[in-house]
């Protein structure tokens, strides 16, 4: 089997993870890339596909996942991954999460999955897309030179306070919907990553997108909407808007940032959201 691992050395805890990547690559012949810009995962992704491997390894965090699978989707090859992000949403929903020995244990021991991709504005996702707050977010939090969890909750904090809820109306099975609120995501996994779990009950090879919109944010309702997430138990949440559908369309009045599993766009007034069922093969856990 012809497996290539593409490495992305800025993501979080990639550089540490590369002594054991290399030690594995070598005893199987394989081949061990790395990126060197942005979007330069799919350029090796693409590469990868055209020298024929039938395994394709993303080492990295979700960008470096979401511009590999984005290739990967539809092909014959599967999908590994070395998580070392500082979310790693995909990985921990499907349990690809903890060392880096175990991710790589499951690259020998694991059985192939079809999981589903998302489609959103024309951009594929696997764990999540989303608008409002949380794009707003994605886009001050990659712009840093240092991230992780505690830089997500600090940059967070600091854009709580400067951000206004917004006017969404959403269409789906025949209604149409008028929703104020702070954040909207369409989820394919259950959560964002750290177990951030924004769409309790979602999973990835249902045929189904999970819509949440979360009501303003205010210091009342935070705290209790934050353990909710983390608990599982958001959908639960007083104001909190929950709808699984298989196509979503949402319109707001002003153009705006887009994320994909954190990766940014922009995005108009009038954004679309689709699924392509069991379209990309990946290696879980058995």
């Amino acid at each position: 089997m012809k497996i290539r691992f593409i490495v992305n050395p800025r993501s979080g805890r990639a550089s540490r993870a590369l002594a054991e990547v290399r030690a594995y690559a070598a005893k199987r012949s394989a081949e061990v890339v790395f990126t060197e810009r942005a979007r330069h995962a799919s350029d090796l992704a693409r590469e990868a596909l055209a020298a024929g491997c039938e395994r394709i390894v993303a080492v990295g965090g979700d960008g470096t996942m979401n511009e590999i699978a984005a290739v990967v989707s539809g092909s014959t090859a599967t999908l590994g991954l070395v998580p070392c992000g500082s979310g790693d949403g995909l990985g921990r929903h499907l349990g690809i999460h903890g060392s880096v020995a175990r991710a790589l244990a499951i690259l020998d021991h694991g059985q192939p999955r079809l999981i589903d991709t998302g489609i959103a504005d024309g951009h594929p996702f696997f764990t999540a897309a989303g608008i409002g707050f949380e794009a707003e977010i994605a886009h001050r939090f990659n712009r840093l030179q240092q991230r992780g969890f505690l830089r997500y909750l600090t940059t967070s904090a600091v854009a709580w306070r400067e951000w206004r809820s917004q006017d969404y109306i959403v269409s789906h099975a025949g209604r149409r919907e008028s929703f104020h609120a702070f954040t909207l995501a369409v989820a394919n996994a259950d959560q964002y990553g750290n177990n951030a779990r924004i769409a309790p009950g979602a999973t990835v090879d249902d045929g189904q997108l999970d819509l949440c919109a979360l009501p303003p944010v205010t210091l009342g309702n935070g705290l209790p909407l934050a353990l909710r997430l983390f608990r599982g138990t958001i959908a639960g949440g007083r104001g909190v808007q929950a709808r699984r559908s298989h196509h979503f369309v949402i319109e707001r009045a002003a153009p705006g940032w887009l994320h994909t599993d954190g990766e940014l766009h922009e995005a108009g007034t009038r954004l679309e959201f689709s699924v392509k069922p069991a379209s990309l093969r990946i290696l879980a856990p058995a």
